[in-house]
């Protein structure tokens, strides 16, 4: 009977330290990407002394430890645009001041004063720096850093080389009648440069432009070049970009600016035509731009960070990176919503966003805790009935007991 007993308490301790796994997945019902841990129990076998098998008693239960519940928790959309849930697997890595690595899926983000992404114990976000970008939009990455973006920033301007305008001219109009058009170019340093486009009719279905500024000393072509139209269609007849080439007054310099009028047949592309109607510039644009000033940043799926300056040009920074491992059950936990690396879990494989096995990134959006409520209260009320009937294993054998201890008297 004093076996029972202290099966019994076995049994009190087992249950009352479940009860306090159950609470603390209660408490951390709100807690930002929490992972909920199931109460795990094992016997404890009393073995016989004679070696014999089968007849074995057992002596209780122990608490056999806690196990993370691995499962997606829901997306709560924010209005921070820094904040990051990751949709899938993966871990965003963040670094602290002494440059010891740890691993979250917490992912509530800001910017710092000095331009770092932290997270609200100051550690540090983790990615890739981009170094260029093709013209089809893929990245050159550097390696894995600090996430460092000064609010200062600025993106160096960008000269035109090439301009495209929408004009009709007037086919009715008498010769020797003009019209003209102005757009602005770039030069090196991001001064912007009027240039003004001079259309003269000289005859049926012909004209002739010239490129003017008052910004130049010297333009070329130095005088009006002859265009014709087909007096049928009114397209814009056969020939060569025009290239006009400026030296400036500022000091600036200008590199050579194509005219985009044909494509690579040297075929009009429609934009220069001659109709029976006002002449009128519909559209232009160039590809030269202005120095510019960081006025915010965002993330999009992929964790691309890019940064939108002033001068209008989105330009990527940085690429989040998240991290994998073999097992997540060998994962260290060290508070505040962090974990470590151990033997248990594996090395920690970086990577990108979406790439193998990792998971996309969900902007403006945290993770939310895995925490069933409804399941957690099931589990209380179970694990405070064991509690109970243990409770009466102790009672009922000390009631034995002291009958057993009445048969003298």
């Amino acid at each position: 009977m004093i076996g029972s007993l202290f099966a019994g308490i076995s049994g009190l301790n087992a249950n009352s330290t479940a009860m306090t796994v159950i609470g603390d997945n209660i408490a951390n019902v709100n807690t930002t990407a929490f992972k909920s841990n199931r109460a795990s129990f094992a016997n404890v076998l009393s073995q016989s002394l004679g070696g014999g098998g089968g007849n074995d008693i057992g002596r209780g239960v122990d608490f056999w430890g806690t196990t993370p519940v691995w499962s997606q928790g829901s997306l709560e959309n924010t209005s921070a645009p820094m904040d990051m849930a990751i949709n899938g697997r993966g871990f965003f890595q963040v670094e602290d001041e002494t440059g010891s690595n740890f691993y979250t899926r917490a992912g509530e983000f800001s910017f710092n004063r000095d331009g770092d992404l932290e997270n609200p114990d100051g550690l540090i976000l983790q990615g890739y720096s981009v170094q260029s970008v093709a013209a089809d939009g893929s990245m050159t990455l550097g390696s894995i850093a600090n996430i460092q973006i000064p609010t200062e920033s600025t993106t160096p301007p960008s000269a035109t080389t090439q301009f495209t305008v929408d004009v009709n001219l007037d086919s009715a109009a008498a010769i020797n009648d003009t019209y003209s058009t102005t757009l602005t170019v770039y030069d090196s340093l991001g001064n912007d440069i009027p240039v003004s486009l001079d259309f003269v009719k000289t005859g049926n279905n012909a004209w002739t432009w010239q490129a003017t500024s008052p910004l130049a000393s010297a333009m070329t072509p130095a005088g009006p070049t002859a265009i014709t139209f087909d007096a049928t269609t009114g397209a814009l007849n056969g020939g060569a970009d025009p290239v006009i080439n400026m030296t400036l007054t500022n000091g600036a310099t200008m590199p050579a600016i194509t005219w985009d009028l044909y494509d690579a047949t040297n075929v009009t592309n429609g934009d220069l035509n001659q109709y029976a109607a006002p002449s009128t510039t519909t559209f232009q644009t160039q590809d030269g731009y202005p120095a510019g000033m960081l006025r915010s940043v965002s993330v999009d799926e992929a964790g691309v960070i890019t940064g939108s300056y002033s001068n209008g040009q989105l330009v990527p920074l940085f690429q989040v990176a998240l991290v994998d491992f073999p097992s997540y059950y060998g994962l260290t936990k060290m508070g505040n919503n962090l974990y470590g690396s151990s033997l248990e879990s594996g090395d920690a494989m970086p990577g990108m966003p979406g790439s193998g096995r990792l998971g996309s990134i969900s902007p403006s959006a945290i993770e939310m805790s895995n925490v069933d409520l409804a399941q957690e209260f099931v589990k209380m009320i179970t694990t405070q009935r064991a509690f109970q009937a243990n409770s009466r294993v102790i009672t009922t054998s000390d009631e034995i007991l002291n009958e057993l201890i009445n048969i003298k008297r």
